[in-house]
């Protein structure tokens, strides 16, 4: 005898979507990104782009990244270790030069102070960027590449420089 529960049929969350690791970066379609924002004059997301792939952090420590974390007094450092959020682990990571110009461009442009979010907030409500708008920017950015958003997210960042290194 069947319940009236168990004969109520349920879509199952994930029927029609991709589920599993997202994609790495190719190095040509970091470059042809890269070669946009800049000539397009996008200082913010040519920096939030340059760091991500260089930070090799989860997406929620990125955006909750202070101007601090990233500079030594004025100068922007050659390295950075922030504290995960999920792990309560520190990491350390190396800050590329073309990333530094761009962080530099960008602190300059917002006229960032040292206790500020690097990447703040257009809302009041909010202090800094958030995850899921760090998720849209990605996606409108996989859009103007013409790659497919279901292969790629915000742990595409994460796992691109490693891919990188790794090839070599």
């Amino acid at each position: 005898m069947e319940t009236p529960s168990s004969s109520v049929h349920h879509e199952p969350w994930n029927k029609g979507k991709i589920v599993g690791q997202k994609a790495p970066f190719k190095l040509k379609e970091i470059w042809a990104l890269r070669v946009r924002l800049q000539m397009q004059g996008r200082v913010r997301e040519l920096a939030l782009f340059n760091l991500g792939i260089d930070s090799k952090l989860r997406g929620c420590d990125l955006v909750a990244l202070k101007v601090r974390d990233v500079c030594h007094g004025d100068q922007l450092a050659a390295r950075a270790i922030v504290m995960q959020h999920k792990t309560q682990r520190p990491v350390q990571f190396e800050i590329t030069a073309a990333t530094r110009d761009a962080l530099q461009a960008w602190i300059q442009l917002a006229a960032l102070k040292s206790d500020d979010f690097l990447f703040p907030s257009r809302l009041h409500e909010s202090p800094h960027l958030g995850t899921r708008q760090y998720a849209r920017i990605l996606g409108h950015w996989v859009d103007e590449l013409g790659l497919d958003r279901a292969d790629y997210g915000t742990h595409s960042m994460r796992r691109t420089k490693a891919t990188l290194i790794y090839r070599r």
